[in-house]
């Protein structure tokens, strides 16, 4: 699996989603990131996980808390990706309008 499958696994489960969105706004321990789910605590530790292993955040140490942070550069490449598929594609479409335009002028 690439790295790009990992994100994209990782990241199409909504609870690791809205945990990705609360960390952008800044680091948060386990018991503050499980606070908006009706979920377990244990249920919360299995999405960081895989969220950890995914690479897009870390675990840090700060005297007994041990905060989850944001790791932005898998997140920046699959933005990377998409911008690149999204700019194809706007080209074809482009290029599909100006054929389109050429074929009424002539019709």
């Amino acid at each position: 699996m690439s790295d790009l499958d990992t994100t994209f696994a990782a990241l199409a489960d909504p609870v690791r989603r809205a945990i990705i969105t609360r960390l952008a706004v800044g680091d948060a321990t386990v018991n503050e990131l499980a606070e908006p789910f009706p979920i377990s605590l244990q249920a919360v530790s299995k999405h960081l996980k895989v969220l950890e292993r995914a690479g897009l955040i870390t675990r840090g140490r700060d005297a007994q808390r041990r905060p989850c942070r944001l790791a932005p550069e898998p997140l920046a490449e699959t933005a990377d990706w998409i911008a690149a598929h999204r700019r194809r594609t706007e080209e074809r479409y482009d290029r599909l309008a100006q054929l389109l335009a050429e074929t009424k002028e002539q019709g």
